[in-house]
């Protein structure tokens, strides 16, 4: 048995983000007891990814970031452009080993904190307030892990039921091309000289590192994922025939899909009130652009003030009401076909200023700027769903 303040079960943003504010931030003295789980290589493990996000001044993790710019570009359909200036906040790209390496730095010999690769099970409220948490280390031995709290960032099994879904996937190729085509001072946010699909829509995304090498993504939000070589085709067509590269090596390649939902993700898990949900699997995916990382840091910050402060420690909830409610209406207007996305999208970039929508885009926006934003959109189609959202049932939805 293993006695600790905390247990934090997952060792991907959420998890090495809380696990970092709790004992890298603090004295011995001042910090609690921490064990840390990650699951063993394998399945179980989050892939290697890359997080994206805009923040305004130095950040915690700037040491670990690829790449920043202070231009995005939108680009219609017919190839017209916005540009828009985000000084003073930067967009940041920071990929995940460069993030698990600057934080286990951090991490290595801190006092209170032990780091198990384990699989676990379900964590157990006990009579006298604590939590079990059963793991089987890489040998096969049972570990059993005992705790005041614990953060599950783990991503849930399904979906809590929703009125609405769509899936935001995607292919990245790291690429280097033979010809200087990219400009690395502006991120190209959302491309729409795609093929536009059926249902949903989709778009290029392009950030630069340099004259001859990029990240280069093909993303869709649509219903469901599409075939290995379908997303290797869409590539291709976009590096040659958009973006005009040439011939281009493929240095490395990253995939993924996040499901858009308005579910209501619980944060608290059953009754104890000792057992939390951190992450993506605790909301913090903002529901209209899938983006995670700045709520994940949000959420973090929050739990690791109230421990430290002797405080209850539930996680708040990542996202405004507000905000929920507007993602829920432009999902269910893009899953119904009633408004254009592409047409949308940069009408929004084109229209809002770039502060203004920065602070929508985050839910940080207030009730009068949410107002300037939607006059925008079309008007009448959102309303139209706005007023049946009510009506509609919850029902399960699976994005596997």
């Amino acid at each position: 048995m293993v006695d600790a303040d905390i247990v934090v079960v997952g060792a991907g943003a959420a998890g090495l983000s809380l696990t970092h504010r709790l004992v890298a931030d603090t004295s011995h003295d001042g910090a609690p007891s921490v064990v840390l789980v990650d699951a063993p290589p394998g399945p179980l493990r989050p892939p290697r990814r890359t997080w994206c996000f805009w923040e305004t001044g130095p950040g915690r993790y700037d040491a670990a970031a690829t790449a920043s710019w202070e231009w995005l570009r939108v680009r219609g359909r017919d190839g017209a452009v916005v540009r828009r200036h985000i000084a003073p906040a930067r967009y940041k790209m920071i990929r995940s080993d460069d993030f698990e390496a600057l934080v286990g730095r951090d991490l290595v010999d801190r006092p209170g904190l032990r780091r198990l690769e384990a699989t676990v099970g379900a964590p157990t409220t006990l009579h006298d307030g604590t939590v079990r948490v059963p793991a089987t280390d890489t040998d096969g031995t049972l570990i059993d892990l005992r705790a005041r709290w614990v953060f599950d960032s783990r991503p849930p099994g399904r979906l809590p039921p929703a009125r609405s879904l769509l899936l935001q996937h995607f292919r990245g190729w790291f690429v280097r091309a033979e010809r200087p085509v990219f400009d690395p001072s502006v991120v190209d946010l959302m491309d729409f000289r795609t093929g536009q699909p059926g249902r949903g829509l989709s778009f290029g995304y392009v950030l630069p590192t340099g004259r001859h090498t990029a990240l280069v993504e093909y993303t869709e939000f649509g219903p469901a994922p599409l075939p290995s070589e379908a997303y290797d085709r869409a590539l291709e067509d976009y590096t040659r025939r958009v973006l005009r590269t040439g011939d281009v090596e493929v240095l490395s390649t990253e995939q993924g899909v996040i499901p858009m939902t308005d579910a209501v993700f619980e944060r608290r898990v059953g009754g104890s009130g000792c057992v939390f949900r951190i992450g993506g699997a605790g909301g913090a995916t903002r529901a209209s652009t899938g983006y995670t990382f700045a709520a994940v840091q949000r959420q973090c910050d929050a739990v690791a003030l109230a421990v430290l402060a002797g405080r209850r420690p539930e996680p708040p909830p990542p996202h405004r009401a507000r905000a929920r409610l507007m993602d829920a209406v432009l999902l269910r207007a893009l899953d119904t076909g009633r408004v254009d996305g592409p047409d949308l999208f940069f009408r929004l970039f084109e229209r809002v200023p770039a502060g203004r929508l920065l602070r929508f885009l985050d839910g940080r926006s207030r009730l009068f700027e949410d107002l300037a934003v939607g006059v925008r959109t079309p008007v009448l189609p959102m309303l139209r769903t706005a007023a049946e959202l009510p009506w509609l049932p919850r029902r399960p939805l699976s994005f596997r």
